[in-house]
């Protein structure tokens, strides 16, 4: 009987928390983290599943050819919902006031026309890549972050990480008993049963035992009110994961990092300009992004947040007001630890002689850099660990300097 309900407790990692919508995962760092200046560094990385339309999030309002190729849901810097205006060229979708304010505040960044080294426009390759680190789809089990957990120098504080909710993203899985990972899908099943299958590990596996019984304690704290979200609402899910978090890591003995996904980004049809389908989701996740800011309190000032999706969109929207799976997109920097205040784009431009294969945003920066160059300014990993171990074979992709202050 215990053996059923193990099996139905440890579920995979294309399972969601909270109904599908999402899911959270929490890591503990080494004590270590406090040493430089009493910095006590946080990082969180935020998944967009199915393809950000970055040319709708971060629009090139200053390339004469964005207007025609978008079309019906070109943003705009007049009209009834004008963009924000981030510079002289690059404008925010009128969704996000929110990022724009910590923009202006200097603590939220751009970088425009970045791609993974996926190519193939397969959203479950794509993902795959995005989240373990390697150039290619299939080579591995284990994630980007994790190996960055197990680089670092171990100290007094716990480096094991716990996923609450049925899945365990794999930007956060490995292999490494100090670092691995007990998924504890504990919103379906009581606290009795929970127990028992703790019991049951106590002197089978010890280890595994001791993360399931500080995963019933982390998941207590973390199913509160803050991440009870509305049903069928997806942007009040986005907030209130976020508000977990964040009420989680704002603790002295907190998780240091967090790895959470926002499904839903498949544009096909009907996206919408400044207002409609993306519009919404958008608002979700700027909503998010302010309950980070809120939730951390002190914390703030030390935290990075990377926000990241399997690849880009169609320059061109197609018969139904969407866009198709495409190359180039963005990623965005938020957090009291961002030098923020700026788009950083060697920008291509949408002409079609420019256009990657004729149809996308073409990448002119590498994910891995900007990845790399948070990680290097939160907890000081090296070159040689980044291109080998966190991020295997991709010396190329030098981390990119100055993103952290």
């Amino acid at each position: 009987m215990i053996d059923c309900v193990e099996n139905r407790l440890l579920t995979s990692r294309r399972g969601l928390l909270l109904g599908g919508a999402s899911f959270a995962a929490w890591a503990y760092l080494p004590k270590f983290a406090r040493a430089a200046g009493g910095r006590d560094p946080r990082l969180i990385v935020v998944i967009l599943r199915g393809a950000l339309d970055g040319l709708s999030t971060v629009a090139p309002l200053g390339d004469p050819d964005y207007a025609g190729l978008h079309g019906s849901i070109a943003l705009a810097a007049d009209g009834a919902h004008p963009a924000i205006m981030l510079d002289t060229f690059f404008a925010l979708h009128p969704a996000m006031p929110e990022f724009a304010r910590m923009y202006r505040d200097m603590h939220a960044a751009v970088i425009h026309a970045v791609a993974t080294p996926y190519r193939d426009r397969s959203h479950f390759d794509g993902q795959d890549v995005l989240e373990s680190g390697y150039a290619g789809p299939g080579r591995v089990q284990s994630g980007w972050l994790n190996r960055a957990l197990e680089a670092l120098p171990r100290g007094e504080r716990v480096s094991s990480g716990l996923a609450v909710g049925p899945t365990t993203p794999l930007v956060l899985r490995g292999n490494a008993p100090t670092v691995g990972w007990a998924p504890v899908a504990l919103p379906q099943a009581d606290d009795d049963t929970a127990m028992r299958l703790v019991d049951l590990y106590r002197h089978r596996d010890p280890a595994l035992a001791s993360a399931l019984s500080q995963g019933l304690q982390l998941e207590k704290a973390a199913s509160g009110d803050d991440m009870k979200p509305k049903p069928g609402n997806q942007v009040a899910q986005m907030r209130q994961v976020a508000r977990g978090a964040a009420k989680l890591m704002a603790a002295d003995d907190g998780p240091r990092i967090a790895a959470l996904a926002f499904d839903g980004w498949d544009t096909h049809a009907n996206e919408g300009g400044p207002v409609g389908r993306l519009a919404f989701l958008l608002g979700g996740l700027d909503g998010a992004l302010a309950e980070f800011e809120s939730g951390l309190g002190e914390r703030w000032r030390d935290t990075a947040i990377v926000v990241a999706t399997e690849f880009g969109r169609t320059a061109r929207i197609n018969g139904t007001d969407g866009t198709d799976h495409g190359t180039g997109t963005i990623a965005l920097l938020a957090g009291g630890a961002v030098k923020g205040g700026r788009v950083i784009s060697d920008w291509p431009g949408l002409k079609l002689a420019n256009l990657y294969e004729g149809r996308d945003l073409k990448p002119t920066t590498d994910l891995r850099s900007v990845i790399k160059g948070v990680l290097q300014g939160q907890f000081g990993l090296s070159d040689r660990v980044l291109a080998e171990t966190v991020f295997p074979d991709s010396a190329a992709a030098r981390p990119m300097k100055g993103l952290v202050a």
